[in-house]
């Protein structure tokens, strides 16, 4: 509960700056680098290395994976059918792709079914979402953006990229079974946690809610295929095509029911790719996956 104070409090300590005469309107920028530079790497390389794999961890990891490459399915082909611009069309591509399965997910789950289910809620974050947004999501943010870069070019972005280097090397550690001493994994266990106040401050200070916005039937779109589409995807996947009953299973359905992913949007915005809709489909996105999430909940222990 404290959690879910703390993530509102945030954003709203974001809108208070926002209208502050006497803050820097800019400060989002040096936020997000620093959320992305220092604050993602760190979780990588305390979390990774302590992950145990088996073939049943496929299932979590997948739900990022299948939830992106059917948001730009769907986003391409009606981009190319109402003639969307390129910016509109990698907005909703990145945030409605990516869910916020780490600093909504992790508390939520954690909650819902304590730490086995924290464990599960990890795997679907770093080798999933944290591995889609560092490949994938710069790939689409590079594409759709107004930068013009060869294929060489975009690849060398991703290899250095540092949220993806400290994966691969996270990777490695875990491979050989190697581990930083305990007070290493304490700072970056410390400095991970600045990932949801920073970031939820930095889309407070972009958001606006604008009630005749033109992003407004966009958001609406976006929101859907998040919050209900994605994971009725899964649902039907895992429950009904793979036969999966399971809490793991519980679990990989409700993250991928979360909000759309705050780093996602972070990216998004830091290239140019429709700011106000990306920062909007946070600021609407997280309220109302409250109650999204509570139905899929309720469907899941029903059945």
């Amino acid at each position: 509960m404290i959690t879910i104070v703390l993530i509102f409090f945030y954003l709203f300590l974001g809108l208070f700056l926002q209208k502050s005469s006497w803050f820097p309107t800019n400060t989002y920028k040096q936020l997000n680098k620093i959320v992305i530079y220092l604050c993602l790497p760190a979780l990588s390389l305390f979390y990774i290395p302590k992950i145990h794999w088996n073939n049943q961890l496929l299932y979590p990891i997948a739900v990022a994976w299948i939830g992106f490459v059917g948001a730009f399915v769907l986003f391409w082909l009606l981009s190319k059918k109402y003639g969307w611009s390129k910016k509109l069309t990698g907005c909703l591509i990145l945030t409605a792709g990516l869910g916020n399965t780490a600093f909504l997910g992790f508390p939520i789950i954690e909650a819902l079914y304590g730490e086995e289910g924290l464990k599960t809620a990890i795997l679907v974050d770093q080798p999933g979402s944290f591995v889609v947004l560092s490949t994938l999501g710069i790939l689409v943010a590079t594409v759709y953006s107004k930068e013009e870069k060869s294929s060489a070019q975009i690849i060398q972005k991703i290899l250095v990229f540092p949220p993806f280097l400290t994966f691969v090397i996270a990777c490695l550690m875990n491979i050989y079974g190697f581990d930083f001493q305990l007070w290493v994994q304490e700072l970056f266990k410390l400095a991970g946690k600045g990932v949801t106040p920073l970031a939820l401050v930095s889309v407070g200070l972009q958001l606006r809610f604008e009630t005749k916005s033109q992003h407004w039937k966009f958001l609406a779109l976006g929101l859907l295929y998040k919050l209900i589409i994605t994971p009725a995807i899964i649902y039907f996947l895992y429950v009904l095509v793979w036969n999966q009953h399971s809490k793991t299973i519980e679990v990989a359905i409700l993250e991928a029911a979360m909000a759309p992913m705050i780093t996602a949007t972070i990216l998004a915005s830091s290239h140019g790719l429709k700011p106000r809709l990306s920062s909007m489909m946070i600021g609407f996105g997280i309220p109302i996956s409250f109650i999204s999430l509570f139905i899929w909940y309720c469907i899941l222990k029903w059945i």
